[in-house]
């Protein structure tokens, strides 16, 4: 039934970071138990921490059917099939699992925190150190596909005529990817890679300061912002309740009656 369901979500069409709205093209969806039967389904290809594996080249994802998430699992992979749907030629390990990263939309708040925590102690490793990352212990693979998203998010971003789709275009066109990274970007590798670095940095110690107090700050600023505006918009109103009222003059106390106010001295 689930494998259902999810064969169901699958068909789809999506939309995808540079190549537009489209479906994945025909696989076979198999559902591992757990780690130990993905490892023996994947010949050990797949390390201990992983949720999925797809086999572009044969049309097959494979998924642990224990683990939370299946359904984002399960786009993630697609990604890898739709990428390569369009392109045959050799990418970087970087590129392919942070388009996939990219167009799963899986990095929620939390995942942006612990990347902004490691680019806020210094640590943005270089292209080819990412690649290292991403096949290693799960701690680091963690933070490195958060990386690898934000790597090709940086190529989205780029303004028309660049961009991801244009260099898209080209690795479909069996350009290489230094050369099509150079002809879509106006740089080459080492130059998109410092350009990366120093936005991580400028993006992320932003974000550093908002999470340790300036958040806060800024939302105290705001509040008193607008008290101070509601109480100018109430102003007219107040004073208008305030026209017509008139006290009553005090009437001298009963005979007998006890004032309760004490003689002056």
């Amino acid at each position: 039934g689930m494998a259902l369901m999810l064969a169901e979500r699958a068909e789809r069409p999506l939309e995808w970071p540079g190549l537009g709205r489209r479906a994945p093209p025909p696989f076979t969806l198999v559902l591992a138990d757990d780690s130990a039967a993905l490892a023996r389904l994947t010949r050990g290809r797949a390390p201990g921490w992983g949720a999925g594996v797809a086999f572009p080249g044969a049309r097959t994802i494979l998924l642990r059917a224990d683990l939370p998430r299946l359904e984002q699992t399960l786009r993630h992979e697609l990604g890898h099939l739709v990428l390569r749907d369009s392109i045959r030629g050799r990418l970087p390990l970087w590129f392919e699992e942070g388009y996939a990263s990219l167009g799963s939309g899986e990095f929620d708040r939390s995942d942006a925190l612990a990347l902004n925590l490691a680019v806020a102690a210094g640590r943005v490793p270089t292209l080819r150190e990412l690649d290292a990352m991403l096949r290693g212990s799960a701690v680091s693979a963690d933070l490195a596909y958060g990386l690898a998203a934000s790597a090709v998010d940086e190529l989205a971003r780029r303004p028309a005529p660049g961009g991801l789709a244009p260099l898209l275009r080209r690795l479909a066109e069996d350009e290489p990817f230094a050369a099509a990274l150079l002809a879509s970007t106006g740089q080459n590798e080492e130059q998109f890679e410092a350009a990366w670095r120093g936005g991580l940095r400028r993006r992320y110690n932003l974000v550093t300061w908002l999470v340790t107090g300036g958040l806060w700050a800024i939302m105290a600023f705001s509040l008193g912002v607008l008290w101070w505006e509601r109480r100018r918009r109430d102003r007219p109103r107040r004073e208008a309740l305030n026209v017509g009222w008139e006290l009553p003059p005090e009437e001298p106390p009963e005979p007998g009656e006890v004032d309760p106010q004490p003689p002056p001295q």
